[in-house]
């Protein structure tokens, strides 16, 4: 129940992601700079967090691939939050477990797990809704903050299939590394750009350290706990919980941008095919023998 708990704390301090993305304080940055300003400081602020707790350093050439696209997963991310609202860009970007099924049987020929094929149906399906409801809508869509979104999920894919390599390395320090390096190359861009000022850094430090640094401190502590498999299913709680949140909070600024229909009926596809994989996973590890000695 404690790593169930420490899950659900992780996801739901994930999902503040718009929250703060959105918040009028950070509006105030130039959109041109806003991305890079806010990638880059929320890196920073996790950093300095999540450095008090590795308990073990170590070095592995894969963490140096895992940290670019790590980099690029936030950056574009955060750029789709700037350009598109944000129901969108989470479940743009929570496209990331068909990308890695793909990924993995065309780089490392791994073959699809049969429970994984519902996924990927839902997951094209739910993407083409989305879509197309965006393309109907061409008086906001932005190719920019849609692509953006895409490629976050690509990317975020990427993580993922190199973090499946590195399981034998201190979950906290690959998260400092990523974080690490994030800063590192949006560096020379943030701080020639724009310079955060007052209140904005009060957002800046909860963006780095609620949003990105704590939760997953919870999330490696619940690991030890509980399986991987139901650690996902309970932090698919994020992108339900991203345009609530954005909603509650801000809802009332003249800019909030509502999901549409599209997006809604997409975003519910893809959770759709989550649930069913992650069922299939539960039901087939159930259903194998208990060996005892």
């Amino acid at each position: 129940m404690t790593g169930r708990i420490l899950i659900l704390l992780a996801a739901f301090l994930w999902s503040t992601s718009g929250l703060f993305a959105k918040s009028p304080a950070l509006a105030e940055i130039p959109q041109g700079d806003r991305a890079v300003c806010l990638t880059f400081w929320r890196a920073v602020f996790a950093c300095l967090m999540v450095v008090f707790f590795i308990r073990r350093w170590q070095f592995d050439w894969r963490m140096l691939p895992m940290a670019a696209c790590f980099a690029v997963m936030t950056w574009t991310f955060i750029s789709a939050l700037v350009h598109i609202e944000a129901a969108l860009a989470i479940w743009l970007q929570y496209l990331a477990p068909a990308w890695v099924v793909l990924f993995s049987w065309l780089f490392f020929r791994e073959s699809p797990d049969p429970t994984s094929r519902p996924m990927l149906a839902f997951a094209a399906v739910g993407l083409t809704v989305i879509l197309v409801a965006q393309f109907v809508s061409i008086e906001t869509f932005s190719t920019w903050g849609v692509t953006a979104a895409v490629i976050s999920g690509v990317t975020f894919a990427g993580v993922v299939v190199f973090l499946r390599r590195l399981r034998g390395c201190d979950a906290l320090l690959l998260v400092f590394v990523n974080q690490a390096v994030t800063a590192l190359l949006l560096a020379p861009a943030a701080l020639t750009g724009y310079f955060p000022q007052g209140f904005q850094w009060l957002y800046l430090a909860g963006f780095g350290v609620f949003q990105m640094g704590l939760p997953y401190l919870l999330f490696a502590i619940a690991l030890r706990k509980i399986s991987s498999h139901e650690a996902s299913g309970l932090g698919m709680l994020e992108p339900v919980l991203v345009p609530v949140w954005v909603y509650l909070a801000w809802g009332s600024q003249p800019d909030y941008q509502p999901p549409d229909l599209g997006t809604v009926i997409g975003g519910l596809l893809i959770l759709s095919g989550l649930v069913v994989q992650l069922s299939l996973h539960a039901r087939r590890s159930w259903s194998q023998p208990k060996v005892t000695k």
